[in-house]
């Protein structure tokens, strides 16, 4: 996931795909576990797979990304051993309908594009 840039920016220059109409779903450390958030575009916050697509789009941060939160580790756990863990039950189940919660935001974003997607439209 670290260098999921390459992949991206392989795709995207093969298709002839602009940024700003590639979504990326991420994970994201800083959202209480299981909230979404749809974003037109930003930094990388930090995240190593954010910062290696945008690198790979030349830089672009003009790409919308839909977060899925997965909230911050307790006590002195490391970051990276913390994201590969798996959920525990309540957090599997809070994972399981922020994906569906997602998958109902990439229906919108298809049917009424990303504006109206934004304002919270939903198909």
């Amino acid at each position: 996931m670290n260098v999921s840039g390459e992949a991206v920016g392989k795709l995207t220059r093969y298709y002839k795909i602009p940024s700003h109409k590639v979504l990326v779903v991420h994970d994201d450390l800083d959202l209480p576990t299981g909230k979404v958030r749809l974003r037109a575009r930003g930094g990388h916050g930090g995240h190593n797979g954010m910062r290696s697509i945008t690198q790979h789009l030349k830089g672009s941060q003009d790409f919308p990304r839909l977060k899925i939160g997965i909230g911050r580790p307790a006590g002195q756990l490391p970051v990276a051993s913390f994201v590969l863990q798996a959920f525990n039950k309540a957090e599997a189940t809070e994972i399981d309908i922020a994906v569906q919660e997602c998958c109902d935001i990439i229906h919108s974003i298809m049917a009424v594009g990303l504006e109206k997607a934004l304002s919270g439209v939903r198909a």
